[in-house]
């Protein structure tokens, strides 16, 4: 099999013989297994690794209230992966951009496909109902490009809103530790998670469609991500 990454993650789920229930879901795959007489079967590992990189910190999304920031790749996969692991509520907020659109046709298909899980989408620009979310959910998300060089001093949600039961979660890893992580660290939060994580379990995730085995994480861990 093989790996696929932005920006081609879409165009290839539309080439491929068949999707995984998630990819489907997504509209994109990053790994591609080859089968017998060559089919080609799509998956995207990218939500597996979020869950499991909350779950190596202790957190699960089974029946948590989740606020989404973004609308791209990563945050749709993650949505699709969460609703699909029982989340109870997934708030996707976005600006009104091009990816809108997009976060609209996930509320859909999520609605559709996972009708437990109450998903909604706001704009990003409305301060009021974001603030309002995010006292009420148990895991913030930053699926978006916020946080990552060159834009590494910035961060979409006032330190204000953090308090000691709420988790929050990065896409970003470089750096290691956003500003959001750093603040979300300082004000107690429960847990504060970067995206490096993310970036390793999808990779096992992968390494499991490719070979059957389980990848020695730690090991790959301690030499590449260290």
């Amino acid at each position: 099999g093989f790996n696929v990454t932005m920006p081609d993650k879409t165009a290839v789920a539309g080439l491929v013989d068949e999707l995984s229930p998630a990819a489907k879901l997504i509209g994109a795959c990053n790994t591609v297994t080859v089968g017998e007489e060559g089919r080609l079967t799509g998956h995207n590992t990218d939500g597996i690794g979020f869950v499991r990189n909350l779950h190596e910190h202790g957190v699960e999304v089974q029946r948590k209230k989740l606020v989404v920031l973004g609308a791209g790749g990563a945050a749709t996969a993650i949505c699709v992966q969460a609703a699909l692991d029982g989340a109870a509520e997934i708030a996707i907020f976005n600006r009104k951009d091009e990816f809108y659109a997009n976060g609209e046709l996930t509320v859909e298909k999520l609605r559709q496909a996972v009708p437990a899980c109450k998903a909604s989408i706001t704009p990003l620009e409305d301060g009021a109902a974001l603030a309002e979310a995010v006292k009420g959910c148990d895991i913030l998300v930053n699926a978006t490009k916020v946080g990552m060089k060159p834009l590494d001093g910035e961060t979409l949600i006032d330190p204000a809103l953090f308090r000691p039961e709420l988790v929050v979660a990065d896409t970003v890893y470089n750096p290691r530790e956003t500003r959001m992580i750093q603040e979300a660290k300082a004000a107690g939060c429960k847990a504060a998670v970067g995206g490096i994580g993310m970036l390793l379990w999808q990779g096992v995730a992968a390494y499991k469609l490719f070979t059957g085995k389980d990848m020695p994480a730690q090991e790959v861990l301690e030499k590449f991500f260290s």
